[in-house]
């Protein structure tokens, strides 16, 4: 890690668990409607679990609200449109276009699991971003809930872009580049640009 990320490092951390236990403070009624009106929806889990790839791609379990039907199979976003599969549920594209389904990450973010932001947490199975992950140095940081790929394209960026603008913020990481990321990011949310 270069002095500059592992200058930062507590501080982000200690900044990310901050915001992540004001967030879950703030937003608890947020998340009940949002449970209720999933589970009325489509009667199953309301939360959906998958293992992805975290620091050092070590394997960890992030949460988001389900916003696909049950049985559908565990493949990327990008992966399923090329395939022709649209397995969402009648909620899932309004959660997914508000970002509301990503609210369940402050808690991997305040299990030190993940940052509010990073590189988004690749599929275990995304070899092409892992490898490149790996090449460039960006394995060495959390996965975040927002990154600067995704405020700059999300999932329209070919895979081997995503990981050149990972190295980016790698680069840069600090708080001016995070304080930046998260505003793109509530400025994207607020226009309805979350991905489906």
């Amino acid at each position: 890690m270069s002095r500059r990320a592992a200058a930062y490092e507590p501080l982000k951390l200690a900044f990310d668990r901050l915001l992540a236990g004001l967030g879950l403070a703030l937003l608890w009624p947020v998340f009940v409607l949002v449970a209720v009106a999933i589970f009325v929806d489509d009667p199953g889990p309301v939360l959906f679990r998958q293992s992805r790839a975290g620091r050092w791609h070590r394997p960890f379990t992030i949460l988001k609200f389900r916003t696909m039907r049950r049985g559908t199979p565990h493949l990327s976003t990008e992966e399923m449109r090329r395939l022709g599969l649209s397995p969402y549920t009648r909620l899932g594209p309004w959660l997914r276009r508000t970002s509301l389904d990503e609210l369940p990450q402050l808690l991997n973010v305040l299990r030190g699991e993940m940052s509010l932001v990073g590189p988004r947490p690749a599929l275990l199975t995304q070899e092409v971003v892992l490898q490149g992950r790996e090449a460039t140095g960006v394995a060495q940081l959390r996965p975040g809930i927002t990154g600067l790929a995704q405020v700059t394209g999300r999932d329209d960026l070919p895979d081997e872009e995503k990981v050149l603008r990972d190295h980016t913020y790698l680069r840069h990481v600090g708080p001016v580049t995070d304080v930046l990321v998260l505003v793109y990011t509530v400025r994207g949310v607020l226009r309805g640009r979350g991905a489906y």
